[in-house]
Parts: C-alpha cells; structure tokens; sequence
C-alpha cells in the first residue's frame, strides 16, 4: 500500500508563488497532448514546442489540453503565462501535495482530486496528484505521469457527436470526474470481495493468519479513506459552487458526482464496521472453543477426583483393610467407582453440560 504523504523540511517556508516541482519524476520528458472539438470534428494535436502553446483559442471550439509531466520548471510557466494561471496556483500544480480543493479565480476555475489506481505487479496503492484549469473553452488537466485512465473519454470525443461535445467543457471536466470517482468504485469493490473472502474463510476454520489479513484491510481502507474524503468535500463544494466556468444546466451532472461519492463513503463506512465485527467474532468465537475445552477438562477433572479418592484410600499402607481379604473386593471397588463415574456423567448431561 502507499505511505502517507509527509511535508519535506526543504519545502518550509518556501514562497507560495515559487514554482518548484515538489513531487517525485515519473516521466523523463513532459508530453502535452492537445484535443480541440466541436460538435462536427475533433482534431488532435502532441506540442512538442513552448511556441506551439499559443494555438489558436477559437470561442467556437472546444479544447482539452493535457500535460503529463509536470518537473520542467519552463514548461510550466509558459503554460501559466500562455493561459493566465496565477502563479501560487500554478506551484499547487506542481506540488503532490496538495489537498484536493475547489478555487475559484478571476479567469478560471482551479480543482485538485487524487486518483487513485491499483498496481498489480507492486501489489500497492498507487496515488496521481490530478490538477484541472477551467476556463470558458478550455480544460488543462495536469498529470504526474502518463496514463490511460481518461482513454475511454478520449473515445467518447471521437465517436459521439452531441452532449459530450456540446455541453461545455465544464461538462467534460465532470466526466473526467466522474472516471476518477469510479476508479474509487472499482477499488472499493476489490478490497470489499478479499474482505468477504475472510468472512467465508472464517466459516471454515479459523486460520492464525485471519487477524493479520482483517488489520492489513483496516490499513488499506484507512489509505483510501484517507484520499477520497477530502474529494469528497471538494466534489460537495463543487456541486454547490455559483461560478461563470459551469453551465446552469450541467449542475446536474455534478451533483451526481456527489451522489457517487456519497456511495464510496457509505461503502467504505460498511465494510469497516465489517472487519471490526470480523475481529470481534474472530475473537469471541477463539474464546469460546477455549472455554468448551475448559469445560471438557473441567469434567475430566471433577470425574476422576471421588475415583482418585478411592484409589488413594485403598492405596494407604494399613495393615488391616477387610475389603482387602474379602474375595470379591477388588471387582466390588471397580463397581463402586464405575457406578460413580456413570451417575456423574448422567448428572452432567442432564445439566447440559456435555
């Protein structure tokens, strides 16, 4: 799983307008990919150049411009400088950090969410710092590293010819969104199935190896938890946000966003209160098999106590014992304690002890 993200001593006092890349290189050179539509064509476009950033801004077109790579300090301020991004917004951008949040600003709208993806081959949690800029026709959407997360919204620009490219592009941020908050979803989902597996494996036996594996899910759920309930604040105050960068009509569609994130937390809720129960169960259920063997013990002991106490009386070094003399004595005490062992054992069972 991922670590919590700590505050670097260099990174203390540091001016909030310096743009400094605070994170970690994921990518050996930045790659920006430019996407411009409207509702009868898209045209996509790799800059390889800072002089290409000043492409033409049509009011009656669409523009998504993605930049994956955010450590070339020059890059970055030539994309602040190119679409009027103020310059303590735009070192958030380049800090990992940074808590997701909503700001609206005099020529765009500012959004911060984490994504967050499963990486098979590490088995861990991996954590993407994701940057939005509004503005009235054009999306920035900043990147850590390269991904395929948005690829289905890529197809959806290229294949379908009405709400997607018409709504707005404040309707496409919220698509973009709405794939991060399913990528919660999904990750949920996956860590819910191993946690019922432990509920089914329990039903089984009871593996040393349970209260390991319940402890090791309440860290991977406090991981999550620990990202999706600031977007959630953020998605709330979005949905609630009065600003010129979204449409009346798309509020909706925003709204909804918080409808599913409402979902993750509940999910996230539920299945805590189930491995809490898990353990608790785990543990009641170990308490109770070790008082059912005390139990059998206990009879045990209680059982052979009046028989040791004959043997021991017949064990005593006296001279004279009748019983001994007597031809049948040693068959008569076998009776006796076998009688007792039998009605002990018919009294136990009548008390539901056995």
């Amino acid at each position: 799983m991922a670590k919590y993200i700590k505050k670097r001593k260099k990174d203390i006092g540091v001016s909030p307008f310096e743009l400094i890349f605070r994170g970690e290189k994921k990518m050996e050179k930045p790659r920006l990919y430019l996407m411009t539509y409207d509702e009868n064509s898209v045209v996509e476009t790799e800059i390889k150049s800072l002089r290409e950033l000043n492409f033409n801004h049509s009011k009656d077109k669409f523009h998504w411009l993605n930049v994956e790579g955010l450590h070339e300090v020059k890059l970055m301020e030539k994309i602040a400088e190119s679409f009027d991004i103020p310059f303590n917004i735009m070192s958030n951008i380049m800090d990992p950090m940074t808590r997701p949040q909503v700001q609206d600003y005099e020529k765009g709208l500012f959004i911060v969410i984490k994504m967050l993806t499963y990486n098979e081959k590490l088995d861990k949690l991996d954590v993407e710092n994701l940057s939005f800029i509004l503005t009235k026709n054009t999306l920035i959407l900043f990147q850590e590293n390269q991904g395929d997360a948005f690829d289905p919204i890529r197809e959806r620009l290229r294949k379908h010819h009405h709400r997607i490219r018409t709504a707005g592009i404040d309707y496409l941020a919220c698509a973009l969104l709405d794939v991060v908050i399913d990528n919660y979803l999904y990750l949920i989902g996956q860590l819910g199935d191993k946690i019922e597996d432990v509920e089914e494996l329990m039903t089984k036996e009871l593996d040393n190896d349970i209260p390991s594996l319940i402890n090791r899910y309440k860290r991977e759920l406090n991981y999550l938890r620990k990202y999706i309930m600031p977007a959630k604040e953020m998605i709330l105050n979005l949905s609630k946000l009065e600003s010129e960068f979204i449409r009346d009509d798309n509020h909706p569609y925003f709204k909804e966003l918080q409808v599913n994130l409402n979902e993750v937390s509940e999910l996230m809720d539920s299945y805590r209160e189930i491995l809490y129960d898990q353990l608790s169960i785990y543990h009641n259920t170990l308490s109770s098999r070790l008082n059912d063997i005390i139990k059998i013990l206990t009879i045990f002991s209680v059982l052979f106590i009046p028989l040791t106490f004959i043997v021991g009386v017949y064990g005593t070094n006296f001279d004279y014992f009748p019983e001994i003399h007597w031809q049948y004595g040693y068959f008569a005490m076998w009776a006796v304690m076998l009688l007792i062992a039998g009605v002990m054992l018919w009294y136990f069972k009548k008390k539901k002890w056995l």
